[in-house]
């Protein structure tokens, strides 16, 4: 699957359902039809929507840890704690969960943000706030992390 990009506002209704952009939607469309993860995050109060193929690479990477390592094991309950399979219906509405809806804090005004492989699922003013307060630091961010030499060959 190619990066996704884009952030879209939209209105979740009172059951708990997004209505995907049609340009979103577009961009998903080879993974649709296997179906999507939907977790909590583990830095942020957001939702991860993870495409089924993206969920079970990353799940191969969990199966490796050592489930008697006690460490390993709490990872995995917390990182696995609330996961959803969910599917987008036939008119395009994606319907989360009220636990999920419940942990991440969104009523109405949603933010869907691309995440290079997922989409990040917000309360608008949480995600608003969460870049505000990230804008300061990340000029230092991108050096760190985008600025070594072995990271940004190739980048142009």
């Amino acid at each position: 699957m190619n990066a996704l990009i884009g952030t879209y506002e939209v209105k979740a209704d009172a059951k708990g359902r997004l209505m995907l952009p049609a340009v979103l939607k577009k961009q998903l469309a080879p993974v649709v039809q296997s179906g999507f993860v939907l977790k909590r995050a583990v830095f942020q109060p957001c939702l991860e929507l993870y495409p089924m193929p993206e969920w079970e690479k990353l799940m191969q990477k969990v199966n490796k840890l050592n489930r008697f390592n006690k460490k390993n094991d709490a990872f995995i309950r917390r990182f696995t704690a609330g996961v959803k399979v969910v599917e987008v219906d036939t008119t395009g509405r994606l319907l989360i969960p009220k636990d999920l809806l419940s942990f991440s804090g969104i009523t109405k005004q949603t933010v869907l943000a691309s995440a290079v492989n997922i989409v990040e699922i917000w309360d608008k003013e949480k995600y608003e706030k969460a870049i505000d307060d990230a804008a300061l630091d990340f000029a230092d961010l991108a050096e760190e992390v985008m600025g070594q030499d072995d990271v940004a060959d190739g980048l142009s």
